[in-house]
């Protein structure tokens, strides 16, 4: 069995609607109202209505500020030594804007492969950097050591309810702002993201359809729910460096509960769906947001029928370069 992934604090109870709730009004005001956009063009290639919800206009250019606000907000006197994360970049920017805001100290675990500029976004909060090779034991094993050095709490990525209740404020307020859809996608990695969106859409929507995104080469989350039992992630390889991690149980659990499928797609594939959001969006994502594009244009959502509208979630925009 794999090492268990290290767990913050506090209360570890599942995730309700009601936590949703709670974690917008906490973070009402500290993160973003991002907005949701739409084009015609993308419309009619899609043969759908699509509704983007630009998380990548978000503070640190990533969902992520929103997890780690709710859990950094709910942090008694045990956050006074500071906050410990590990991550590959925007969850590690958004705690370290977090623990800034609350005035304590961030000391972030990053591989040594993580886009230049989401090191340049920790640094920019004056976080403490420690890196470490790119596994999921070495990033356990170096926030254990900086957690003994210093008495910093750990928020995790995402197995971590806040974290989870936090991610699910985008999916209430893209419904709040289109209203009723018939389906919602959002990228997988961690499954925080997902999670927390499929709570939200579930008891804002219970009839909505709820898909995920995932990179064919670090496809773990949809070969765990095809076998009904969770699968870790061991030899990722996708240009998606958000998500190169496994689900923990708690995600499984929520996902397993309330996703219809998740759609893989190809690193190409992830690159048109950037070239079309850069073209009719005028924007530019990182790789692991345009998952959701690429997903709904693969042939197998194309066919799906009664699904007239989709919100999708884009999670990032932190690139260092785009490529093509």
């Amino acid at each position: 069995m794999p090492k268990r992934p290290l767990r913050s604090t506090g209360n570890m109870s599942a995730v309700s609607f009601d936590d949703v709730r709670a974690a917008a009004t906490r973070i009402d005001g500290i993160v973003a109202h991002t907005p949701v956009i739409s084009s015609p063009a993308l419309d009619a290639l899609a043969g759908r209505r699509l509704f983007f919800k630009c998380e990548n206009l978000q503070h640190v250019g990533a969902f992520k500020y929103r997890g780690a606000s709710n859990a950094v907000a709910l942090l008694g006197d045990e956050a006074e030594n500071g906050i410990c994360t590990h991550s590959s970049g925007n969850h590690a920017q958004a705690v370290a804007l977090a623990a800034k805001r609350r005035g304590v100290s961030a000391y972030i675990v990053m591989p040594d492969t993580a886009p230049k500029i989401k090191v340049e976004g920790v640094r920019s909060h004056g976080a403490e950097i420690t890196f470490c090779e790119p596994t999921l034991e070495a990033r356990e094993t170096t926030a254990a050591s900086v957690m003994q050095r210093t008495g910093a709490t750990f928020v995790h990525p995402f197995d971590n309810p806040r974290v989870v209740a936090g991610q699910g404020t985008a999916a209430l307020e893209l419904i709040a702002e289109v209203g009723p859809i018939d389906a919602i996608i959002a990228p997988i990695g961690g499954g925080g993201l997902l999670s927390g969106t499929s709570i939200t859409t579930r008891a804002l929507l219970p009839n909505a359809r709820i898909f995920g995104a995932e990179p064919s080469g670090a496809d773990d989350a949809a070969r765990s729910l095809a076998a009904g039992e969770l699968i870790p992630q061991t030899s990722p390889d996708t240009i998606c460096d958000g998500l190169l991690t496994s689900l923990c149980e708690m995600t499984y659990e929520i996902l397993s509960t309330h996703l219809e499928a998740i759609i893989t797609v190809t690193d190409q594939e992830v690159i048109e769906a950037m070239r079309l959001i850069r073209d009719h969006l005028d924007m530019i994502v990182e790789p692991s947001s345009a998952t959701v594009l690429a997903a709904i244009l693969r042939p197998e959502f194309v066919a799906l029928e009664g699904i007239h509208s989709v919100g999708l979630i884009l999670s990032g925009g932190n690139v260092d370069s785009l490529p093509f």
